[in-house]
């Protein structure tokens, strides 16, 4: 894979970068980070972190503590629909340990992993902040809320449908 952004993003890139005060491009890092990972599959490879780390003159090792500490970073492949289901106290409260546990059985995965077909990652993460919903999830730039087996089975089924009108 061609580890280079186009010139486009790199002139995002250098924009972001001109937000903070000289000497301090390491602050770029979050916003750079998630520009890389839409850019180059949805996840973050060694590669790309060594990358980001050489357009903004630091360690690789700043990089990876970054985007391992960080749910919203993947630093492997995933799947082209995550369900990234909240896993702290009101969610579940209402049942989200439930709601993981179908969504394992129903994908035949665990939690970090992904379908065979590549269609799906689950993923658990801490507080959405969306707790009057519970319990729910992300999946993409939306929140799917009040989850029970029927709504995860239609959202599966919304995916799929999605994932043949595009191929």
């Amino acid at each position: 894979m061609n580890m280079t952004f186009s010139e486009e993003k790199l002139a995002k890139v250098q924009q972001i970068i001109k937000r903070y005060p000289e000497g301090k491009q390491k602050s770029a890092l979050l916003p750079v980070l998630h520009l890389a990972q839409e850019s180059f599959g949805g996840w973050l490879s060694a590669e790309t972190m060594d990358y980001v780390a050489e357009l903004l003159h630091i360690e690789p090792i700043e990089v990876y503590e970054v985007a391992t500490f960080y749910s919203m970073y993947n630093t492997k492949p995933v799947g082209k629909f995550m369900f990234e289901v909240c896993k702290t106290g009101p969610c579940m409260i209402n049942g989200s340990d439930n709601i993981i546990q179908y969504i394992k059985d129903k994908l035949s995965i665990g939690v970090g992993e992904t379908t065979a077909d590549g269609l799906f990652t689950l993923k658990t993460v801490e507080c959405l902040g969306a707790c009057g919903y519970a319990p729910m999830m992300q999946l993409g730039k939306h929140y799917r809320e009040h989850l029970t087996p029927e709504k995860v089975d239609a959202i599966i089924e919304e995916c799929r449908n999605n994932a043949a009108a595009h191929n």
